[in-house]
């Protein structure tokens, strides 16, 4: 009874170790306890949200990080780690079978970027010039509502930021998120405040 006592507090320590990391990504994740609007360490938030959506990744793909340093980024966290999880969760997607997922960060000049590039069925032409319209999608009939992309590109706008991408069928795709450092215009971030402050 000792030993199984022992090996019986070494898994519920390690279930609670768990539990607390889990916890601990949901909130950064959500930035739950931080106000809206602040400087971010967007390497932080592109983790949580790695860790979040990893059931789904590692069924699909090996995860490749190429981090290079750069600056806190004024900005909504919960909302931009949105943006991470929409453009994970289609790379992971758009694999068939087992592939590559890469992020990447850096900066250049005055901006902030974070690429997440895959190898997996990649992006027409044709389909590119619709990609971020609200409900169009390439994915089959009940697999997809077409607003994940469009809320991307919402958000990143609202962020005074773009989205690029490079594509081609069979060769993957490339998503870039490119955020000014010192965040949206002050009106911007004011008026997305007002809005989450209201009843």
């Amino acid at each position: 009874m000792r030993e199984d006592a022992r090996s019986l507090l070494a898994e519920s320590r390690d279930g609670l170790s768990r539990v607390r990391n889990i916890v601990q990504d949901l909130k950064t994740f959500s930035h739950v306890d931080q106000s809206a609007w602040q400087k971010v360490d967007l390497r932080a938030g592109l983790e949580s949200t790695v860790n979040i959506v990893w059931n789904e990744l590692r069924q699909k793909a090996e995860l490749r990080r190429e981090f290079n340093d750069i600056p806190p980024v004024v900005c909504n966290a919960g909302q931009i780690n949105q943006v991470f999880m929409n453009l994970l969760t289609n790379a992971a997607q758009a694999i068939n079978g087992h592939g590559v997922i890469t992020v990447r960060t850096g900066s250049a000049d005055n901006e902030v970027w974070i690429e997440v590039e895959d190898d997996g069925c990649g992006i027409s032409t044709e389909h590119q010039q619709r990609i971020f319209d609200p409900f169009f999608t390439t994915k089959p009939i009940g697999q997809g509502t077409g607003l994940g992309l469009s809320m991307a590109w919402g958000i990143v706008q609202k962020h005074g930021g773009r989205i690029e991408l490079e594509s081609a069928p069979g060769k993957g795709s490339c998503f870039r998120i490119c955020l000014p450092k010192d965040g949206p215009p002050a009106s911007t971030a004011e008026d997305e405040q007002e809005k989450g402050d209201t009843p």
